[in-house]
């Protein structure tokens, strides 16, 4: 059985300090780079990278505001974080790639799919935002969540009070059982890890604000459905789309319609899975994307 290579830590100087995780793998295999979602970090590709890694190389970003990249005067926008998304690929990786995003970074893997042809050679999304119908149902905890963040100052309230009295070990474990089916799936190390890489930043650096920003902006883009389509309609590269028809945040429903609309796409359903398919179902989310790098994207060789 091959040993899945140690992750390494990295911080580079993007306009602040970013922060990425190399996973390794293959010198000469496609080149993947995770995208988390809002509130996410690098740490949610744990469990799934190393399942990667024997055939591409796998490295996990940190976008402003986000897990150990402060925002340090960046804004945290989700049109922000796509040109440092951008940045970090011409700056760092300096070769086309793979992006693979999930929810928050599932749509900004798609804006810089349609940005940058040139940089992405195909794109899997992960549960990813989309945009919604005018009235369709959603979750009742979630729209509450939503609900707070869109008003000024409450957000920011909100989100300051849940800190001063849940512990991070609490916040990790409140999101992972909102965004899960079954959080004893995730495997227990990762979670570890999580919290680990959460108590090691200093609070000062990571601000409420910055996150209720990049909330609120994942709605305003959300709240534009043409122009965001027109946009998914421009992306030339390969898409996967995977979702758990069970996710609480972005319905089934939703990713079924962009199925219908956008036919080239590879879509794959993740029966009893939640929100985040690549924490509570890794081995599936791997060998899919794997069989559609080789058969659908001819991105790896038989």
């Amino acid at each position: 059985m091959t040993t899945a290579p140690a992750a390494v830590d990295h911080v580079v100087d993007l306009g602040g300090p970013t922060h990425y995780v190399d996973f390794g793998g293959p010198e000469h295999g496609p080149l993947i780079v995770a995208v988390h979602g809002l509130g996410g970090s690098a740490w949610n590709w744990l469990a799934v990278a190393p399942l990667l890694t024997e055939r591409c190389r796998v490295v996990a970003i940190d976008l402003a505001g986000h897990g150990l990249s402060p925002a340090a005067g960046r804004p945290t926008s989700v049109p922000a974080n796509r040109a440092l998304l951008d940045r970090y690929i011409r700056e760092v990786l300096g070769e086309p790639v793979v992006l693979m995003g999930n929810s928050m970074g599932g749509l900004i893997t798609l804006l810089e799919s349609a940005a940058a042809p040139d940089l992405v050679t195909g794109a899997v999304l992960v549960n990813p935002a989309l945009p919604r119908p005018l009235l369709s149902r959603l979750d009742p905890r979630v729209a509450l969540q939503f609900a707070v963040v869109a008003v000024p100052g409450l957000g920011e309230a909100a989100l300051a009070r849940r800190r001063r009295h849940r512990s991070v070990a609490m916040q990790i474990w409140d999101t992972l059982k909102l965004c899960t089916v079954d959080i004893a799936r995730v495997p227990p190390a990762v979670i570890e890890a999580g919290i680990a890489a959460t108590e090691s930043r200093r609070a000062a650096d990571f601000p409420p604000i910055d996150l209720v920003r990049a909330g609120r902006s994942v709605m305003r883009m959300l709240s534009r459905p043409q122009a965001l389509r027109r946009t998914f309609g421009r992306v030339s590269a390969p898409v996967l789309l995977l979702h758990g028809d069970r996710d609480r945040l972005v319905s089934i429903a939703l990713a079924r319609a962009a199925a219908l609309e956008f036919p080239a796409w590879r879509f794959e359903v993740a029966e009893d899975i939640g929100h985040v398919a690549m924490l509570e179902a890794p081995e599936w989310t791997a060998s899919t994307v794997l069989d559609w790098m080789e058969h659908d994207a001819k991105l790896l060789s038989g």
